[in-house]
């Protein structure tokens, strides 16, 4: 059996599995956690959260897990006084048996829970995950014990939450619109006030500041028709007008809008859609899946990879709300063509820079040091969106699609695309170099070798 599945000083009996059951009792344990972060994207879906609220829960959700799984592995080290703020997390009393795959799947959507809304969703599938544990046989005392050890851990993560100056900024004013040449204005068809413009001000995870990795100054607003700033107008308006059917998928599937607004005469109502960090951390699950991760190699995976989710939305959202860039669309419908209109529904928030580019960039630099360059793999996050898969040749190549995607979607000037790409990239590095996970050889801060094997370096 995994030998960090259970923690025990006295040799466990109870849940002592034969040979031929271990690999299979493995993959169960990490299906466990792909299950609940399964879950808790749907329940982010369900609850319309914000790109950058998403990944907020993202983040804390998976380090209580990966911490709470890391107590049976010496392989695997602490993110505490390694992440801004997180303190050393409670540990298991010595001498008793935990079953840890429980525990932490169970600190996993008990910070989930606490932050989204539909607390009753994350309850009741939480206790289709504790039915599904009961029915491995679990001894009901360890049973108990890890869920009391889940809770703790969990309350841990939330404390340190709760410090972030999210809830502060909830009561900060809203972003003010302004007549000046080339600030933001809201967009149809709904015409939404901008989506958070005060998350700049959260704690980061690994940077610095949210501005540690501030993107050169944008273009200069100038609507004469050679200017540098036009030239980019033009170019999303042209690139609208020649679209290839491939374009379109591209720009379809990495769309991860969840504030898609229908109008039907005088109703509106919401297509619910997977957020960007969401469609990312799909990709974790089915990386880790394809490279037969285990329980502890899959939740190193999820926390560094929405780590770097997280900080990325926050330098992203540090820039667009300096710069206040106006959408293609607005400048489009003024000087060009006012009936036209984007293949995609402009998001209600600034321009620059691309906050796809940014988080996509530093998910897939994540991932690459991890997984390694060339790790192909096909991408089925969308499928139950009612799209297709894509396939790719690697990480890097998947966030520079989802990067060109919004201009294809006619949403971003090309200049929100580079430099967004320069930016996720630095916010991935600084994760990859300052996030230690592994105690042994093979520390995933260089790409290593290999696919299946890149994340198992010390061979057990």
């Amino acid at each position: 059996m995994n030998k960090w599945a259970l923690l025990a000083v006295p040799a466990v009996t109870a849940l002592q599995l034969g040979c031929a059951n271990a690999d299979r009792k493995a993959s169960t344990e990490a299906e466990l956690l792909h299950s609940a972060v399964h879950q808790l994207t749907q329940v982010i879906v369900y609850d319309i959260f914000s790109p950058p609220q998403a990944s907020r829960a993202y983040a804390y959700a998976s380090i209580a897990a990966y911490e709470t799984f890391r107590q049976g592995n010496p392989a695997y080290q602490t993110l505490a006084e390694q992440v801004n703020g997180l303190s050393q997390v409670p540990v298991p009393d010595p001498g008793v048996e935990y079953y840890l795959p429980l525990a932490g799947v169970h600190a996993f959507m008990t910070v989930g829970k606490a932050l989204t809304f539909s607390q009753d969703r994350m309850d009741s599938l939480r206790s289709v995950m504790h039915n599904r544990v009961r029915r491995m046989d679990i001894p009901a005392p360890v049973f108990e014990r890890s869920v009391a050890y889940g809770d703790n851990v969990a309350q841990h993560i939330l404390a340190w939450a709760s410090k972030d100056f999210f809830i502060q900024s909830r009561g900060y004013p809203k972003f003010t619109v302004t007549s000046a040449p080339g600030q933001w204005v809201p967009t149809p068809p709904a015409y939404m006030d901008a989506v958070e413009p005060n998350w700049a001000r959260l704690r980061p995870f690994v940077m610095d500041s949210s501005s540690q990795f501030r993107p050169k100054p944008p273009l200069a607003f100038d609507t004469s028709a050679s200017s540098p700033f036009f030239v980019q107008v033009k170019e999303v308006f042209e690139t609208r007008k020649q679209l290839t059917d491939e374009q379109r998928q591209i720009a379809g599937f990495w769309d991860c809008n969840p504030y898609v607004m229908n109008v039907r005469g005088h109703a509106m109502f919401a297509t619910k859609k997977i957020t960007p960090g969401g469609h990312w951390m799909s990709i974790v699950s089915i990386a880790a899946d394809k490279a037969d991760a285990d329980l502890i190699q899959s939740s190193e995976a999820y926390a560094r990879t929405a780590i770097a989710l997280a900080d990325g939305f926050i330098s992203s959202w540090d820039e667009k709300y300096r710069s206040a860039v106006v959408r293609p669309e607005t400048v489009i419908n003024a000087y060009l063509d006012e009936a036209w209109e984007p293949l995609l529904q402009t998001p209600p928030f600034p321009e620059y820079t691309s906050g796809h580019s940014v988080i996509s960039t530093a998910a897939a630099t994540v991932l690459t040091s991890l997984f390694g360059a060339d790790f192909a793999f096909v991408d089925s996050s969308e499928v139950s969106y009612g799209l297709t898969v894509r396939s790719f040749p690697s990480f890097e190549k998947a966030a520079a699609e989802a990067a060109i995607s919004r201009l294809y979607g006619g949403i971003h000037y090309r200049m929100a695309i580079e430099e967004g790409i320069v930016q996720g990239r630095k916010v991935g590095e600084l994760v990859v170099r300052r996030i230690r996970t592994r105690t042994r050889v093979g520390e995933p801060d260089q790409p290593v070798a290999g696919a299946a094997s890149s994340v198992n370096p010390s061979g057990h």
